[in-house]
């Protein structure tokens, strides 16, 4: 699958069979979906990289650095649809004097990386949702003992 939001009822089943929260994955993982594309950003710092190697460039850190805001923020950015990588990889080339017509060497390999990306996103959100249920699990069962106890108070 290339879209980490296609992989959601996925996500959703393996993180309920993992004990999280049905409570913390419906509201993470939407979100981890639509803001957090960790793949896409290393996919964009990694190619813009490779793409400067290839043009004969080494990098000083300053341009690292860039690579690395810029590739986070357009990664932010990105549209959750397959090969979105690809549009925003342009503004990452462009913040570094890069030709842009280089991305045809990706192009071709953009099918398999796609499928990478995916994978790493939804790893993230699944990890952000354990973090997220790590911090509130005392909140959350205090919430459902309340509950429980409101509902056995006869009316």
């Amino acid at each position: 699958m290339e879209l980490s939001a296609a992989s959601l009822p996925a996500t959703f089943r393996c993180l309920n069979e993992l004990g999280i929260d049905s409570r913390v994955t419906k509201f993470v993982l939407p979100i981890g979906a639509m803001v957090n594309m960790d793949g896409t950003a290393l996919y964009e710092a990694t190619a813009s990289i490779f793409i400067a190697q290839m043009n004969g460039m080494d990098l000083s850190l300053g341009q690292v650095i860039t690579v690395s805001v810029t590739a986070t923020l357009a990664s932010i950015g990105a549209a959750s649809i397959p090969s979105a990588g690809l549009v925003t990889l342009v503004i990452v080339l462009t913040a570094l004097g890069l030709p842009v017509n280089d991305i045809s060497l990706i192009i071709a390999i953009d099918w398999f990386l796609g499928r990478l990306r995916a994978s790493v996103n939804v790893i993230g959100d699944a990890f952000g949702c354990g973090f997220v249920y790590h911090l509130s699990k005392d909140d959350l069962e205090e919430l459902t003992s309340e509950e429980s106890a409101t509902n056995d108070e006869p009316l």
